[in-house]
């Protein structure tokens, strides 16, 4: 179920090894991410690109600018 973290949840859910997923395009996510985020950009982001993440993790999702 979706909803709002903040930082110190984001730490401890990265730590316990969740998923980062950036969905900026991949222009911007080359610019600068969070070290061991992958890149699905919001815009391509549907089931078959969704499938290299794992279901049975916790994923947090973020866009830079938000940060």
């Amino acid at each position: 179920m979706p909803r709002t973290i903040d930082r110190a949840e984001t730490k401890r859910l990265i730590s316990e090894g969740a998923q980062v997923v950036e969905v900026l395009p991949a222009k911007e996510y080359g610019e600068g991410h969070i070290p061991g985020a992958i890149n699905l950009p919001l815009k391509e982001l549907d089931g078959e690109t969704a499938g290299v993440l794992e279901r049975s993790r916790p994923i947090v999702l973020y866009c830079w600018d938000s940060i």
